[in-house]
């Protein structure tokens, strides 16, 4: 005998409990008569891939880097300018 077949949206409420409602998958296996190995399954395809989440968060923190060197290289430029600023009217005051 095959085991049963269950439709998508079967598959996404049972999901949904796991994930959004925050049922154990111990609950819902027995709640629904699916196995606890068809539930972690299910969740697992559903659930974003860590190495897409790490490359997103490296992506964000690479922009961030490069945002705060640009910002410092300015504040530098800015700093310089200033300080010839200064010894130039410290000269004319001689």
């Amino acid at each position: 005998m095959s085991p049963p077949r269950f439709t998508p949206e079967f598959k996404d409420e049972a999901v949904r409990q796991i994930i959004e409602r925050g049922y154990s998958v111990a609950e819902v296996s027995a709640r629904l008569g699916v196995s606890a190995h068809s539930l972690y399954k299910w969740v697992n395809a559903v659930k974003p891939d860590k190495t897409d989440q790490q490359a997103s968060e490296l992506l964000a923190a690479k922009s961030e880097i490069l945002r705060l060197r640009a910002q410092l290289h300015r504040s530098e430029e800015e700093r310089d300018i200033l300080k010839k600023a200064a010894r130039y009217f410290a000269r004319e005051l001689e």
